[in-house]
């Protein structure tokens, strides 16, 4: 028996993206569009009464953006995972919507096959993060940026981590895979994923991505 489709919900305010979008992921036997938005407010509602697995999520939109909106979909609904569009990689807008609980982003001229990668990495529960543009995102808007401020429940919790799990708090924010780092910490794949969770357990983080997002306004990574 399959798994069932990935379900995903589409917010943009321009009608040929949406549409765009729509075409390319139910073109693929495992992703499903279920809904459009034409903003932040209706996103919002979509998600409520649709429960996607996955909102493509455009940052500059009426009513509501999609840094609020993603706020208000994280904090509300717990499971749907927000998959921020953008036109241009170095945004700031982009790591503010990070901050606020997306999951990864996309650049809106990614071709059908990353688009459709990038919905089951997020829908996975994994971070799409592209680690070089993820580095000039978050180490220079944290350092221009006078009210970038670590996120307080994980600061307060910070020192309760062991020296091996600020180790994979740090390799999370360089990108690497749980492959990677297990190989590169000659652990098994499944020591990996257990010091992941109790990283973002003892953080209060809700995924990888704002771990990478503590990491890069913690100092605990610089640029390379």
């Amino acid at each position: 028996m399959s798994a069932p489709a990935i379900r995903v919900l589409i917010a943009d305010d321009q009608m040929m993206v949406r549409e765009g979008f729509s075409v390319l992921l139910n073109a693929m036997p495992d992703i499903e569009v279920v809904g459009e938005a034409v903003n932040g407010r209706e996103a919002v509602a979509k998600v409520r009464e649709l429960a996607p697995d996955v909102v493509l999520m455009d940052i500059r939109m009426p009513e509501l953006n999609g840094i609020e909106a993603t706020r208000e979909i994280v904090a509300a609904d717990g499971t749907a995972k927000v998959l921020v569009l953008t036109t241009f990689d170095l945004d700031e807008y982009v790591y503010q919507a990070l901050r606020a609980g997306a999951s990864g982003f996309l650049l809106k001229d990614a071709s059908a096959r990353r688009l459709a990668e990038g919905v089951r990495v997020v829908a996975s529960g994994e971070a799409l993060l592209a680690p070089s543009v993820t580095r000039r995102l978050i180490t220079e808007f944290s350092r221009l940026s006078e009210t970038a401020r670590l996120m307080p429940s994980a600061h307060a919790a910070y020192g309760e981590l062991t020296e091996r799990e600020t180790e994979v708090l740090v390799l999370i924010a360089r990108g690497l895979s749980n492959a990677e780092m297990a190989e590169r910490l000659v652990v098994a794949e499944s020591t990996i994923k257990t010091h992941v969770s109790r990283v973002l357990v003892k953080l209060g983080l809700r995924d990888r991505t704002q771990a990478a997002v503590f990491a890069y306004e913690a100092r605990l990574v610089t640029p390379g």
